[in-house]
């Protein structure tokens, strides 16, 4: 039966069929440019990101209402990843199709892959000069604070009860004091989680989530897409299956080529496979996966020292796109600093491009594999406990990541001990780094007391930082 409404995203009148496939009168030239307009202004990481998503996709152009764009994010949230590129690739792909979806995905990650790619290049080429350290040295303060901010933020929300507060604690302790690798922290978490929400435990139910806004809310049958399910976002299991076929392929066939040509030990085989195993357990966004990394990247494979990892993550915080393209900035010193027989830099384009291509193919995968089906996992118990103990042990992971970088940020040198099967970093108190304190309090002051936004007072820190290396110079 056939419906007729005036709320399509122009005024104009808008035939659909309720619960059937129907017309939203969307464009694609015009959702080009829509996507094109929230890449730009995607800075502050998930929760800005998301935010703006918001505003222009639901308040401003109503292309969907609210409580599915609701849905849409706490499917994203299941799954590894950065949440923000992969909602953008789900309601790219419920108003376009498979095209929609990659389009949406692609220009997401674009303006953020660019912008660290150059900054790369000038931190490769220039980072020891005076002013270009001086400009890192403000941005690895101010990282610091944004880190507290964000143990603070993800706490409030995820440690409702005490037993979220439990494996909060025990994720802790165990990445910092046991340097349990971050995806077995994922695994049992989550394991505990999926048998406590299956038996129906009170602690495990979620609660909360994202806010989306204020003033009133668009339903789903005011919105351009109507209420109804798109033909093409039915479950179809065959479509499901090729294109899932496809993205494994573009996704791994790069890096059984890789290991075949250069073997196990080769930079780009390494990198390959290193950020696929992130792609696979970053639950709880980057903050949670930079403790992970930096511990392999830095102590394992030894691509970076301990403070270009907060050097990276200023890159990405004031930068547009997901947080998680600090791994990007990881892959290309990696490869800067062991290029083989090629030009260092050249080497380090490809593996720039090589850790951008592993993070994100997969995104996609997980988008196409199982939106058709999202209908299924709404209301499911189990899941849902799963994910509220894996946030709860990011909660953990993240404070870990905090004193690490705090111990590297305020201190020249950090000392190891062991106790038993215990290991403990501590720092060198005579080795204290008063400036990069000062810069510290001075960024937490801001973002706590005055509400500063992040990226005000990275630009501030950097600023200073930078005024302060020419100063001491």
């Amino acid at each position: 039966m056939a419906e007729m409404t005036d709320n399509g995203p122009t005024g104009q009148t808008v035939e659909r069929n309720a619960g059937e496939g129907h017309h939203h009168g969307v464009s694609f030239g015009e959702a080009f440019k829509v996507w094109l307009r929230v890449a730009a202004l995607s800075f502050g990481g998930p929760a800005g990101q998301i935010a703006v998503m918001h505003r222009i996709i639901v308040d401003e152009k109503r292309w969907i209402g609210e409580h599915r764009f609701l849905h849409a994010l706490n499917y994203c949230m299941l799954l590894p990843g950065p949440e923000a590129q992969q909602l953008a690739v789900y309601i790219g792909w419920l108003m376009h199709r498979t095209l929609g979806g990659l389009v949406a995905g692609l220009l997401f990650v674009l303006p953020g892959f660019l912008s660290i790619l150059c900054l790369s290049y000038i931190y490769a080429a220039y980072g020891s000069v005076g002013i270009v350290a001086g400009v890192f040295f403000g941005l690895k303060a101010a990282v610091l604070a944004v880190v507290v901010q964000a143990v603070i933020r993800i706490g409030g929300r995820a440690l409702r009860n005490n037993v979220m507060l439990l494996i909060a604690a025990v994720a802790f302790v165990a990445i910092f004091f046991l340097h349990v690798p971050f995806p077995l922290i994922v695994l049992a978490a989550g394991m505990s989680g999926f048998i406590g929400g299956r038996f129906g435990l009170a602690a495990f139910r979620p609660g909360g989530g994202h806010k989306a806004g204020s003033g009133s809310m668009l339903s789903d049958a005011e919105s351009a897409l109507g209420d109804g399910i798109p033909d093409h976002a039915r479950p179809n299991l065959a479509w499901s299956l090729r294109m899932s076929a496809a993205l494994l392929a573009l996704w791994l066939l790069p890096i059984a080529a890789l290991y075949a040509a250069f073997g196990a030990h080769d930079v780009f085989t390494e990198i390959g496979l290193f950020f696929s195993k992130m792609a696979v357990v970053t639950f709880g966004g980057a903050y949670a996966a930079l403790a992970y990394v930096a511990q392999e990247a830095v102590q394992r494979f030894g691509w970076l020292k301990p403070g270009e990892m907060l050097d990276g993550l200023g890159m990405a915080e004031t930068t547009p796109g997901p947080l998680i393209m600090v791994l990007q900035f990881v892959g290309f010193m990696g490869a800067y600093r062991n290029p083989g027989s090629l030009d260092p830099m050249f080497a380090a384009t490809l593996a720039a491009i090589l850790t951008t291509w592993v993070t994100f193919v997969p995104c996609f995968l997980w988008i196409f594999l199982g939106a058709p089906f999202i209908e299924k996992l709404r209301g499911n118990v189990a899941l849902a406990g799963a994910m509220s103990a894996i946030t709860a042990a990011v909660v953990g992971v993240i404070l870990n990541l905090a004193i690490w970088l705090g111990l590297h940020t305020l201190f020249a040198e950090v000392a190891t001990v062991r106790l038993g099967g215990l290991r403990l970093d501590i720092p060198v108190l005579q080795s204290a780094v008063p400036a990069a304190m000062a810069l510290s309090a001075a960024a937490a002051i801001a973002i706590f007391r005055f509400k500063t936004s992040v990226i005000t007072t990275l630009l501030a820190c950097a600023i200073s930082g930078m005024l302060w290396t020419l100063a001491v110079s």
